[in-house]
C-alpha cells in the first residue's frame, strides 16, 4: 500500500488493548498518526509504543471532548469494550454500560466537536445461533447474550446516527480474532485468556498444564467446534481500508471479517502441535450451554466493496505469530 500522506490522525479508542495496539502500529506504519485513547482497564501502555496516548474514559464528555478539539482527528476508531460472553451473561449492565451507554456518550462527544467519520467493533455474536453457514451480513440478527446484544444496539445507533446526523461509519462484524503481529513484537494478553489459539499454545509453552476441549460430538467433521480465525493483522488491514474509503466520502456499510474457512478445535491443536513440537495434553470437558457446532464467516461484502484480500489465512501462519509471542514471554 502507498504511505498516507499531510492527513489529520486517528483516534483509536481501546488503542492499548489486543486488535487496537495492533491498529496503531498499522497506521503508524502508513504514516498515519494514531491518538490513543484508553482507560488501561485491560489494555497495556507499553503495546502502544511511541504512539500518544491519553488515559481516560471514551464515555467522559470532558476528557473526550479535549482529545478531540486537541488533535482535531479526521476518524474515531473504536475497539474499547469489555468482550467476554460469560461475564456478560453473569454481569450485564457492566456490558450496557462500557459497550452501549460509553459509546453513545462519545459518539455525542464527537457530534459537539465534528467529528464525523466512525469505524466500529462489532462481532459475529450479533447473529446467534446460525441458520445458515456461512454468515452473510443479511444473517438475522438474534443475539443470545448481554455481549452481542450490547454490540447490536450499537450498530443501531450508528444507523440512527448516519440518517439523522449524517455521521458515516463503517461497522465490522469480527468473527474469531487470532494471531500476532509478524514480528512477534505484540500479541495477545488477556486476564482471564479466553481464546483458544494462546490457551493451546500457553500449554505448549509450559505456562498450562492441558487444554479443554468443550465437547467433542458435535455434528462437524471431527466432532469438535468449527470457527473462523481471522489474524488480527488481516482485521486491521480492513480498518484501514475502510478508513480510506471514508475520507474519500465513502457513506459506509457493515462487513464481516472473516477467512470463510472454518477449522475445527481439533484441527488448531493439530496446528499447534506441527507448529510448536510439543505434544499439548487434551481433556474433554462437557459442551458448554448455546455454542454452536460451526461459526463461519462469508465476508465477500469486505472483498468486493473494500478490497480486502486477507494475507495471513493459513492455520498454521496464524498460530506460528502467535507463537512467536508466547515465546517472548506474552509481556
Amino acid at each position: 500500500m502507498s504511505t498516507l500522506q499531510n492527513i489529520p490522525p486517528v483516534v483509536v479508542a481501546g488503542g492499548a488493548g489486543y486488535i487496537g495496539s495492533h491498529m496503531v502500529r498499522l497506521l503508524a506504519d502508513h504514516g498515519v498518526r494514531p491518538i490513543v485513547v484508553d482507560n488501561l482497564a485491560t489494555g497495556h501502555a507499553d503495546a502502544v509504543g511511541g504512539a500518544t496516548l491519553r488515559q481516560g474514559d471514551i464515555g467522559d464528555a470532558a476528557f473526550m471532548g479535549a482529545v478531540l478539539r486537541e488533535f482535531q482527528p479526521a476518524c474515531v476508531m473504536h475497539f474499547a469494550a469489555a468482550s467476554l460472553v460469560g461475564e456478560s451473561v453473569a454481569d450485564p449492565g457492566k456490558y450496557w454500560r462500557n459497550n452501549l451507554v460509553q459509546t453513545l456518550s462519545l459518539l455525542d462527544t464527537m457530534r459537539a466537536c465534528g467529528v464525523g467519520q466512525f469505524i466500529f467493533s462489532s462481532t459475529a455474536a450479533v447473529y446467534g445461533e446460525p441458520v445458515a453457514v456461512p454468515m452473510t451480513e443479511q444473517h438475522p440478527c438474534l443475539p443470545i447474550n448481554p455481549y452481542g446484544q450490547s454490540k447490536l444496539a450499537v450498530e443501531r445507533v450508528l444507523a440512527d446516527y448516519g440518517r439523522a446526523y449524517g455521521l458515516r461509519s463503517t461497522t465490522f462484524r469480527y468473527f474469531n480474532a487470532a494471531g500476532a503481529h509478524p514480528d512477534g513484537s505484540l500479541g495477545e494478553r488477556h486476564e482471564p485468556e479466553t481464546h483458544l489459539v494462546p490457551l493451546v499454545l500457553q500449554v505448549a509453552s509450559g505456562r498450562r498444564p492441558l487444554i479443554a476441549r468443550f465437547g467433542s460430538n458435535f455434528a462437524t467433521r471431527d466432532g469438535s467446534c468449527i470457527r473462523d480465525y481471522v489474524h488480527v493483522q488481516d482485521l486491521c488491514e480492513a480498518h484501514l481500508l475502510a478508513w480510506r474509503a471514508l475520507q474519500a466520502g465513502a457513506a459506509g456499510a457493515t462487513y464481516n471479517l472473516g477467512n470463510g474457512a472454518g477449522h475445527s478445535v481439533d484441527e488448531v491443536i493439530a496446528a499447534a502441535r506441527r507448529v510448536t513440537g510439543h505434544a499439548i495434553p487434551l481433556r474433554d470437558d462437557p459442551p458448554r450451554a448455546g455454542d454452536p457446532p460451526v461459526l463461519v464467516a462469508d465476508a465477500t461484502r469486505a472483498r468486493t466493496e473494500l478490497g480486502w484480500t486477507p494475507r495471513y489465512a493459513e492455520l498454521d501462519t496464524i498460530i506460528a505469530h502467535a507463537w512467536q509471542w508466547e515465546q517472548r514471554g506474552a509481556r
